[in-house]
């Protein structure tokens, strides 16, 4: 049995920040990340239920679907608007409907591509998802929405590029089929945010000039600190929320994500190449549809990307796409080239070799220290945010955090009779790790000193 990845439009690591906030905004995160952890044990063992897409006979038109799940978590739900049928009165009934159709609308008038699988593919789309689901996605056969939280997120149907995103991972399964991990799943994530955007200027009429290049940018709710999940001119910049964090996205190469977390950072990485394309759309000009889309489109489609693409390849692979199209020495050749150059892939770039840090660690990450009890049996622990230590112990803290130091110590750290051991849990990370008192080098034996008595 062929499975999908489940392909989410807000990533696990900004669920994770949400699950360590106030309630009921964390109750609504963690019952996300179980459904979410829940649902890709039931595709794995091959249990989801889920009914094929089923393929229409080629139409003028596209062919759509809505199902109501009435806020439970099976699917698909009730049927509640086939193609031709009038609006409900539903906003996430009818905003799903009117997305899959600008979806549908871009891909046949620019791309002469008739639904996802350019044979006039069924859209199908679950609606009222769960109890306050703060996600969207594709999961091989349909896509689901969220009503969201109500005070983090709105309604998932409400962002048009958001349903174009997600629908292009459908695109990318049945062209290139880029494997879900590491460079060629953040490449995944990417395309799909490339068309997403796409599918947002195209129905509003923008240029590259004029458009905001954010995604997500109507699921936040007022009171947010940001403008979208994503900004792809200028990643690293969506948010910065005490609720959300920062938005961990780097913009070039130097700031490479390394992390297991994420299969292997596909979101936080993908705004690598997003920025690639915001640049070389905007330094080409006029609507970015009709030639730096033509080019990713053509990559996309003409048989040579790889299910394992890295940047590197996809990079070359769009250059050489330029080149045929519009001249190996066109302006629109150029873009690319210079699009990937200035965040450090391929030829000419300033930083062509990944960065090894962990995801960025902000102030409000919560720490767990503790110190077992020794000779005498009496432990010692503190719990607090990493905004409440002191300044300079606060940046020795992310420092030390950001790199794989605790870890390797921990590997080779062996238990020691009496001797104190000190654990250390920061879930912003992913980190729990042990190390014993004479495995650790004296300045990190007097930082968790310090931290301990609250000094």
């Amino acid at each position: 049995m062929t499975t999908h990845p489940r392909n989410h439009i807000v990533p696990p690591y900004l669920l994770r920040h949400l699950a360590t906030t106030t309630e009921p905004i964390a109750d609504y995160a963690r019952a996300t990340l179980t459904r979410d952890q829940r649902y890709r044990h039931t595709r794995a063992t091959g249990t989801a239920g889920q009914r094929p897409a089923m393929a229409v006979p080629v139409t003028a038109g596209p062919s759509r679907r809505i199902s109501d799940a009435a806020n439970a978590e099976q699917l698909p739900g009730k049927t509640v608007r086939d193609e031709g049928a009038p609006a409900t009165g539903d906003a996430a009934v009818d905003e799903a409907y009117d997305g899959f159709g600008a979806t549908w609308k871009l891909y046949d008038e620019i791309y002469d591509r008739n639904s996802i699988d350019g044979s006039g593919l069924r859209l199908l789309g679950t609606v009222h998802y769960g109890e306050g689901y703060q996600n969207a996605f594709w999961n091989g056969t349909r896509m689901v929405f969220g009503d969201g939280d109500g005070e983090i997120f709105g309604r998932f149907t409400a962002s048009l590029d958001v349903i174009g995103h997600e629908l292009t991972h459908g695109v990318v399964e049945h062209t290139a089929a880029l494997a879900y991990s590491g460079q060629s799943g953040a490449l995944n994530e990417s395309v799909a945010d490339v068309f997403g955007v796409l599918v947002k200027q195209y129905a509003l009429g923008q240029d590259a000039a004029t458009a905001d290049w954010l995604i997500g940018g109507d699921l936040l709710l007022p009171g947010v600190k940001g403008v979208a999940l994503r900004s792809m001119l200028h990643p690293g910049t969506a948010y910065d929320d005490p609720r959300l964090g920062k938005d961990p996205q780097p913009d070039t190469m130097s700031g490479y994500v390394e992390t297991t977390e994420d299969n292997g950072g596909v979101h936080y990485n993908s705004g690598i190449p997003n920025r690639a394309f915001a640049l070389a759309a905007t330094a080409i000009g006029g609507p970015a549809w009709e030639r730096a889309g033509r080019i990713w489109y053509d990559v996309l489609t003409g048989g040579a990307l790889k299910p394992d693409a890295d940047f590197a390849a996809f990079a070359q692979l769009t250059i050489a796409a330029a080149g045929t199209r519009f001249g190996a020495e066109s302006p629109e050749a150029a873009a690319v080239r210079d699009g990937w150059t200035t965040v450090g892939v391929g030829p000419g770039a300033t930083n062509p070799t990944p960065g090894s840090g962990k995801p960025p660690v902000g102030s409000d990450a919560e720490l767990l220290l503790r110190r077992t009890g020794g000779f005498a049996g009496i432990p010692r622990q503190r719990q607090a945010k990493l905004a409440e230590l002191p300044p300079e112990d606060r940046r020795t803290w992310q420092g030390l955090l950001a790199d794989d130091l605790l870890p390797r110590l921990a590997a080779e750290s062996s238990p020691r009779p009496d001797a104190f051991a000190y654990c250390v849990t920061c879930m912003a990370v992913e980190l729990d790790v042990e190390v014993a008192e004479p495995d650790l080098p004296e300045r990190i034996r007097r930082l968790f000193e310090r931290t301990l008595s609250g000094e």
